[in-house]
């Protein structure tokens, strides 16, 4: 198998809201809520309008994105016999995605993301990860990890104490790994943790320009380039309408953004992007067209509503 992910199996539920909705509920806009209370959760739910639901995650995302680039993928991410988990792993495999999961009924529910997108197509999310934050690395076989040319695994794992036993197995039988840094508030609370892996145990890292500067304590882009120049690994960094950056063995690759683009939503835009890049590198792409692979798949998602791109666009 070309790429495995393991990551927080999240039904994604999107909603149109109003900028008034962000902060009437204490939101803070383009960023990621961890809810704890199902209740608080359910109540938030109710007061909106789904306009559609998939088979999300971060990483799930983007194997989904492999899996339309016709590479053979995989994913690991907990879920529960329920209506939603039924449907989680009814999507992946209507992708053409390997499911390596046994469900079974479990006291928590299959976690749920809301995605609120505000007219100016920024996302916000509420998330109550449900059974997906209590992956372990019970959950985790070892021979599919070891028979996976490249695992890719999200920051957003490490935000309840079992799926660290998770990451650190996946880590171990390994061929090669990528890791994407997810979300600001994550980096700011694992700074630590997701330093050392970056330093000793990640091949390719993705990140966004804040999640990578807050990650060395610095607001300079040149302080980051110094940064990444030292490291062993490939660090993938996206910047919006600037484009995107990959610095390897002491060599910066830009590539710019498309232009003229009519901007729906941006919710998957960095999850397609690692798509497209990872797409270019497991099919021995250089980095140019690696980074020009990511930059097209961004691009088609962010004009369409919702992570998954249509096979007709």
């Amino acid at each position: 198998m070309k790429v495995l992910g393991i990551g927080n199996a999240i039904v994604d539920v999107i909603c149109k809201v109003e900028e008034n909705f962000i902060t009437e509920n204490n939101l803070t806009k383009g960023t990621m809520k961890l809810f704890f209370d199902e209740k608080e959760f359910k109540n938030l739910l109710g007061t909106l309008k789904i306009e559609k639901s998939i088979s999300g995650g971060s990483v799930a995302n983007s194997i989904v994105g492999l899996s339309q680039l016709k590479n053979e993928v995989g994913f690991i991410g907990k879920i529960s016999e329920d209506e939603f988990g039924l449907k989680y792993e009814e999507g992946l495999k209507e992708e053409n995605v390997q499911y390596f999961y046994k469900k079974q009924k479990e006291n928590i529910p299959t976690g749920t993301c809301i995605i609120l997108v505000t007219p100016d197509s920024e996302r916000t999310m509420c998330t109550f990860l449900g059974i997906a934050g209590k992956i372990s690395k019970n959950d985790i076989n070892e021979n599919v990890i070891k028979n996976s040319e490249l695992i890719f695994l999200e920051g957003y794992l490490w935000d309840e104490g079992e799926p660290r036993g998770a990451f650190d197995k996946a880590i171990k039988y390994s061929n090669k790994v990528a890791m994407s840094l997810s979300d600001l508030f994550c980096v700011e609370r694992h700074k630590k943790q997701f330093l050392e892996l970056v330093k000793n145990k990640i091949d390719i890292l993705f990140a966004n320009e804040q999640e990578i500067m807050s990650l060395i304590n610095s607001k300079s882009l040149n302080d980051v380039i110094t940064f990444s120049k030292n490291l062993k690994s490939n660090i993938v960094i996206t910047r919006g309408e600037q484009g995107a950056i990959s610095i390897k063995n002491n060599e910066v690759q830009e590539c710019p953004a498309n232009k003229n683009l009519k901007i729906i939503d941006l919710t998957g835009a960095g999850d397609l992007f690692a798509a497209g890049y990872l797409h270019g590198i497991i099919n021995n792409m250089d980095i140019k067209n690696s980074l020009l692979n990511g930059t097209k798949m961004s691009s088609k998602i962010i004009q369409q509503f919702g992570a998954r791109i249509n096979e007709n666009s």
